[in-house]
């Protein structure tokens, strides 16, 4: 019997602690549901490979079809239920803590309000699927490693519905982490340019989307507005204009958005110094970084980074 995600009974289902990186493929039928009246501790990412679910965080709602990754943010009541009419729901979970990067590669896709943190990353290419099944099966794979040999390459055959890992060692949750990256990421960054490509952005210009790009593929090269308008065969002063009308900032804007979120990525992920990430994402002066980095983050790089850590 179909059951409506709004009509769930207001029982509240667990959730993982905050802290647990976990992961798990089901494969549902009408009848299944969970409401979680005062949300989830962690983040939950859905990636569906088959049928439909229905979910509602919030004030938000979506469908989730086949392709579609659809992610909740922790702290909104939510729930999710096979969808109305859809013989299953096959999809892949994982709660978890999601990494800084994430919620900005994310924030293009949000439905709702913002405090909804309800966020539908659609339509991910066809193309690219494949990959982020991979990059699921690899983290179950990696949730799974004891730090004893290598841990597996991933799972050879699709994985059978119910399975479920809790990535316990420190190896296993980074190692976990990193595979959901790669698939928010990878999903994330096609479907972003598949609606700017398409409804969503139609009538931008492809030199404006080709010079969008160059400055998000490498943010610390030395960009100017002369360069990235010589790289298009554009003058300067058309570039400019066409750029900041067509896109809504201006191409330095743009650049300096890039190239701050290039350096919190450096932060995460390595530990340079300030004044080398500073260089290595386009900043002449650490001065100016630290100033710019805080007005975006609301902490200076280093203290940026021992949030991280600590």
């Amino acid at each position: 019997m179909p059951v409506d995600a709004d009509a769930l009974p207001e029982t509240a289902a667990p959730s993982p602690p905050p802290g647990l990186v976990t992961v798990g493929r089901f494969d549902e039928r009408p009848g299944y549901g969970v409401v979680r009246p005062g949300g989830a501790d962690s983040w939950l990412f859905t990636w569906t490979t088959g049928g439909a679910g229905q979910v509602r965080q919030g004030a938000a709602g979506a469908r989730a079809g086949a392709g579609d990754l659809v992610v909740l943010g922790p702290g909104v009541p939510h729930r999710y239920a096979v969808a109305p009419g859809a013989p299953r729901w096959t999809f892949w979970w994982a709660h978890c803590q999601a990494r800084p990067a994430w919620t900005h590669w994310l924030r293009p896709h949000l439905l709702g309000d913002p405090p909804d943190r309800l966020y539908a990353v659609t339509p991910v290419p066809a193309a690219v699927r494949d990959r982020l099944e991979h990059a699921f099966r690899r983290m179950l794979a990696d949730a799974r490693w004891t730090g004893e040999g290598a841990p597996a390459a991933g799972e050879p055959e699709e994985p059978e519905a119910g399975r479920v890992a809790v990535a316990h060692g420190t190896a296993a949750r980074e190692l976990a982490l990193c595979s959901l990256e790669s698939a928010v990421l990878l999903a994330t960054a096609t479907a972003t340019a598949a609606v700017r490509g398409g409804t969503g952005r139609r009538g931008v210009d492809p030199r404006i989307r080709r010079a969008e790009a160059r400055i998000a593929a490498d943010p610390g090269a030395p960009h100017t507005v002369a360069t990235l308008a010589a790289d298009v065969s554009l003058s300067a002063s058309r570039f400019a204009h066409l750029f900041t009308r067509q896109l809504g900032q201006s191409p330095m804007r743009a650049l300096l958005a890039a190239r701050l979120l290039h350096a919190a990525r450096l932060l995460e992920a390595t530990d340079l110094p300030v004044e080398r990430v500073a260089a290595a994402a386009g900043f002449a002066s650490p001065f100016h970084f630290s100033r710019v980095f805080r007005q975006r983050y609301g902490a200076p790089p280093g203290a940026y980074r021992a949030g991280l850590r600590g």
